[in-house]
């Protein structure tokens, strides 16, 4: 599946819904699920946005003189959150108080039953989904649970071994549940939204995926022993990977350098190599697209192009 031409999109050799479908169908045992925003927009556009959001805190807490009405080309959205904490960075408390202002704008929001076509077929499936969204719309939308898999060592600031299901989990392979890399609205302190956060987060993984900081080789994440085990790092490295509904781009830092870590691991260790697919509806206007597929080739993610967020987000799921 090529571009014959990159100027020209009618060359585009689409994926059929059925296609897709066999790709989910014959991975079935060993397959999870990466799902963004997308799903949240393509099923409750009236859903505030991360962009107005981001403005309108903004405009809240920096002087008059620096108000905005668009978040220009050249900064990342969590570049533009450090920036209003650089602002107001003298105020105590600042930062764990705009996220806490951030829980509060979105545990109001709720989800659109329809979006239950894609969380169904997936609980079918006993999948896990890791899904990058702070707020709880997918829960609430199939009424699951709060869990921990653990709750020794636990911190609000990175509850990464807590998950929504139907069920409980001894680990958080053994089937379905939705898990959350970047944060939950339940734990204001863990929503990452700067860079900084997000380093924070690489920080802490890095220490987990390695067994020794300063170690380069890993010791085997699908061992029952690493300190990974119970979060949602052990999907991450052992399971395979459908992304649904993701921009992935060059802002998403945390999850593009996991995936590099993830494809470090399968090189070391190919026996244990997993899949991956990215699924995505083709924007002619996407001067970074390029860059992005060739990212995600480079890491064992195979990029999936099909024709319509139809096919995405109803058509496969049928």
């Amino acid at each position: 599946m090529k571009l014959q031409n990159k100027n020209d999109i009618s060359l585009i050799d689409y994926h059929s819904v059925e296609s897709v479908k066999d790709i989910i169908s014959n991975n079935r045992e060993d397959i999870s699920f990466v799902i963004g925003n997308g799903i949240n927009r393509y099923y409750k556009n009236d859903n505030l946005s991360w962009e107005s959001l981001l403005l309108e805190l903004w405009n809240t807490f920096s002087k008059k003189e620096f108000q905005q009405n668009e978040i220009f080309s050249g900064i990342s959205f969590t570049e533009f959150y450090d920036a209003i904490e650089i602002q107001n960075f003298h105020k105590s408390n600042f930062s764990s108080n705009l996220q806490k202002i951030v829980k509060e704008k979105m545990s109001p929001w709720e989800p659109d039953q329809k979006q239950n076509i894609i969380i169904d077929k997936i609980r079918e499936l006993n999948a896990p989904i890791l899904t990058t969204n702070f707020d709880d719309l997918i829960a609430k939308s199939s009424n699951l649970e709060f869990h921990k898999t653990e709750k020794k060592g636990f911190t609000d600031f990175y509850p990464w071994s807590c998950y929504h299901s139907d069920r409980n989990l001894e680990n958080p392979t053994d089937g379905f549940g939705i898990w959350y890399p970047n944060g939950m609205v339940k734990y204001h302190r863990s929503i990452k939204l700067g860079l900084s956060q997000y380093m924070g987060n690489v920080e802490r993984a890095r220490k987990m995926i390695h067994s020794n900081y300063e170690e380069i080789a890993f010791t085997g994440k699908n061992q029952n022993n690493w300190i990974g085990q119970k979060t949602w790092l052990h999907i991450l490295f052992n399971k395979s990977l459908f992304i649904l509904g993701l921009g992935l781009e060059e802002n998403e830092v945390f999850l593009r350098w996991l995936l590099i870590e993830r494809a470090k691991y399968f090189q070391r260790f190919p026996e244990r190599k997993k899949l991956g697919w990215y699924i995505t509806t083709r924007n002619e206007s996407d001067k970074n697209y390029n860059g992005k597929k060739f990212f995600l080739e480079s890491v064992g993610i195979k990029v999936i192009e099909v024709e319509n967020y139809d096919i995405q987000y109803k058509l496969i799921w049928n």
